[in-house]
């Protein structure tokens, strides 16, 4: 079992998963872009599903919510709007995304 704590208090316990079942967030997905403009990201952000999105570096971070083909989606959008892409990465939330969620802040030393 695992405990997170905030100031002295218990604020989550669980296992790995039972914790990160707490929290909305699902995978986070980055995706080598080529071809980038700012419509991508209005695009991204009214699709059912997505929780956030970011671009930096070439980079686009998509995190979304639980839920099944949020890749998929992603991809399909791609290749119907014709843009370049490079590598794909799909992560699993950590407890770190799961510290941050309930507690709004950062893990600290």
């Amino acid at each position: 079992r695992i405990v997170i704590m905030d100031k002295g208090k218990t604020i989550a316990c669980g296992t790995n998963d039972e914790l990160k079942s707490m929290i909305k967030s699902g995978e986070k997905i980055t995706i080598e872009i080529f071809d980038y403009n700012a419509k991508i990201l209005s695009d991204l952000k009214n699709m059912k599903n997505i929780v956030s999105c970011e671009f930096s570096d070439n980079h686009l971070v998509v995190k979304s919510m639980r839920g099944e083909n949020n890749l998929m989606v992603l991809l399909e959008y791609l290749k119907a709007n014709n843009i370049a892409f490079g590598k794909i990465y799909s992560e699993p939330p950590t407890l770190n995304d799961v510290f941050l969620e309930i507690t709004g802040k950062e893990l600290r030393d």
